[in-house]
């Protein structure tokens, strides 16, 4: 296979780029029907792009920068204790691509401005600096502004994060150094710098067409959506009338879900911890829908406990990044009496070895 040009052979990102996308697809199902074997009569045939739509697609992106005298910045992956400069992959957007070579042209040295990350999250990036104060911003003069403003980006975030590693953010530290705080993806809604965003819009509003459909809420039913990020369902769910309530763990999240679904209930905090909310709310009567998107994790105990013994939903859509977690997860569910409907693949991550699932389930 012809790799584009800037497919770095070394970066360990994307284990799939020496396959075509017919061999990938056939790599991803033949690891699902494995991982989901009970279900394997209910698992559909693999969701995905074609084409050209399978590169430059990811817009939500954390690299390591790493600074020396002879290159100046480096952006890439950890490979051990190398980093892999990635300063043009081909999975990136045009406008990552575009940043990262502007951002090697326009930082200071690393002894005055210790960088450690730079994410960006569509057209909002963010600085990651582990140091808890820096003086040295010269060199966001105009010109930099105006050059920032041509290329499409609409906020440049510095984050102060000393501490900053496994866990890239902290609460303070923030200061807006560019552009506008927040930004409208693909569907309209309203994202911040440290929101999450679904991957490839085409396939995400099709796994949602296929939950909406299946959980058909209407005026008089109850719909709690866990791990809800800046509310894309969230809104569908409104749009139809239905009771809504969401929770998501990330203060932006649920900021910018109040301002998409405005009609919803909207909480902040680990959906466990929650729970006494989340029993307060459920209604004596009128169907009960559940809408999932978790973590790689997949479901707490304690969250699945009060789905099965108490809220007890008719319908339920789950969308899964992890098939492992989704197996144990449905073997759970499928003993306390739903039925495992279908399986829906999505290939969010072409040219990884990664690929979602959407589970559809009824209650009896």
């Amino acid at each position: 296979m012809n790799l584009p040009a800037g497919c770095e052979p070394r970066c360990p990102g994307c284990t799939h780029r020496m396959l075509d996308a017919a061999t990938s697809e056939a790599q991803k199902m033949d690891w699902l029907r494995r991982a989901l074997a009970p279900w394997v009569d209910r698992l559909q045939s693999v969701r995905a792009v074609a084409g050209a739509d399978r590169w430059g697609y990811r817009g939500k992106v954390c690299l390591s920068a790493v600074w020396n005298a002879a290159d100046g910045w480096n952006f890439g992956l950890w490979r051990r204790d190398e980093l892999i400069p990635i300063p043009d992959c081909p999975v990136h957007t045009g406008l990552v691509r575009t940043m990262v070579r502007w951002l090697r042209e326009a930082l200071p040295p690393g002894a005055t401005f210790p960088l450690a990350f730079y994410v960006q999250s569509g057209a909002q990036a963010t600085l990651i600096l582990k140091t808890p104060h820096v003086s040295n911003l010269d060199w966001l003069d105009g010109e930099r502004r105006a050059e920032l403003a041509s290329m499409g980006l609409e906020g440049l975030w510095l984050h102060l994060h000393p501490a900053a590693g496994r866990r890239l953010f902290a609460r303070n530290g923030w200061t807006l150094l560019w552009g506008q705080p927040r930004s409208r993806d693909a569907f309209g809604l309203e994202y911040g710098p440290t929101a999450f965003q679904q991957l490839i819009p085409a396939l995400y509003r099709e796994a949602l067409d296929a939950a909406e459909t299946f959980l058909a809420p209407e005026p008089g039913d109850s719909l709690a959506d866990l791990y809800c990020g800046i509310g894309a369902s969230l809104a569908r769910w409104t749009r139809r009338g239905a009771r809504t309530l969401g929770v998501d763990l990330g203060g932006e999240a649920v900021a910018c879900a109040g301002l998409n679904a405005p009609a919803a209930t909207v909480l902040r905090g680990k959906c466990a911890d929650r729970i006494p909310q989340l029993r307060a709310w459920t209604p004596f009567t009128g169907t009960r829908l559940l809408y999932l998107n978790p973590p790689r994790t997949g479901l707490d105990p304690a969250v699945l406990a009060w789905m099965t013994d108490e809220y007890r939903p008719e319908r339920l859509a789950y969308l899964s990044c992890s098939a492992g977690t989704l197996s144990r997860n449905l073997r759970e569910l499928t003993e306390a009496g739903y039925t495992v409907e279908r399986l829906i693949p999505h290939d969010f991550f072409p040219q990884t070895h990664h690929v979602e699932t959407l589970a559809l389930l009824s209650r009896g």
